[in-house]
């Protein structure tokens, strides 16, 4: 039923905001237990349901995972509308039942639809294909429905900082708008206008191929020493992009997840050889 849906999204973003572990648009991981991170998901069931098995939450108490980018790609209707929607109820599903334990992030993904602005992948335009798929589904319906989408995506954090000087966002600051970003935008309250160029929400999803100059000057800004991002593609899964840096997608066959212990320190190496091929999860 289409209200059911409504409530369950607005449910998940009041558990979104009232997070244990939040301040502001940042949350701050505790320096016990251990961590799961995912890159993009993209509509990726098959991925998702292996993140989940791997996670085995009721089984590992001190575990958290973080998610990200679940939107935008995998299956499509007859029409080829994108029915990603459909994961993003699951997931929210999945954060009600471990409400402060899973930790979606902004993505640009997310932050398109929250400001109703077209975004490409793979040659189509996004939100008109979600969002035409939500119509034909749901038809007067589709509108509080859409509604209620985004005011769940608007409601997730911008980062996840964790007590081991490691920090995961899905992106950072492209090296030509840096001087623009404002880090405030992690202690305020979001605007819609923070969601559109050049606002620092914006500008912490979007940017890309970042300097190695870039990167350690973000590094000192959120007194950090490694970054954990995702939205840049990676046809391996992962790559190391900077002395600093680790790039992670989690939304094809070669996708990868990052299994962590939050009381450990790491140096960019143990990261990458904690890296876990998806296809290896039964």
């Amino acid at each position: 039923m289409p209200q059911t849906i409504i409530d369950l999204l607005h449910k998940a973003a009041e558990a979104n905001h009232a997070d244990s572990f939040r301040r502001g648009n940042l949350i701050h991981l505790p320096a016990e237990g251990s961590l799961i991170i995912s890159g993009d998901i993209h509509g990726h069931r098959r991925n998702f349901e292996r993140i989940v098995s791997f996670a085995d939450l009721l089984n590992n108490p001190d575990r958290h995972i973080v998610l990200q980018e679940i939107i935008h790609g995998g299956p499509e209707d007859h029409q080829g509308g994108c029915l990603s929607y459909k994961l993003l109820f699951d997931v929210v599903r999945y954060k009600l039942k471990f409400t402060d334990r899973i930790h979606l992030v902004m993505g640009n993904h997310a932050l398109s639809f929250v400001s109703n602005s077209e975004i490409m992948k793979d040659g189509k335009e996004m939100n008109r294909a979600m969002c035409q798929a939500l119509e034909r589904e749901y038809k007067q319906a589709s509108k509080d429905i859409k509604l209620a989408i985004r005011q769940f995506l608007f409601s997730q954090p911008l980062a996840v900082r964790c007590n081991n000087r490691i920090w995961l966002s899905h992106s950072l600051p492209s090296d030509h708008f840096a001087d623009k970003f404002d880090p405030k935008i992690l202690d305020t309250q979001l605007k819609i206008s923070d969601c559109e160029k050049p606002g620092s929400a914006y500008l912490i999803t979007w940017g890309r191929r970042h300097s190695q100059a870039l990167l350690d000057k973000m590094a000192k800004l959120f007194d950090v020493d490694i970054f954990i991002l995702g939205h840049q593609p990676q046809e391996k899964g992962w790559c190391k992009a900077g002395k600093n840096t680790i790039i992670i997608a989690s939304d094809h066959n070669h996708g990868c997840l990052l299994a962590i212990d939050l009381a450990k320190s790491y140096t960019i190496d143990e990261l990458t050889n904690s890296m876990v091929p998806l296809t290896s999860i039964a």
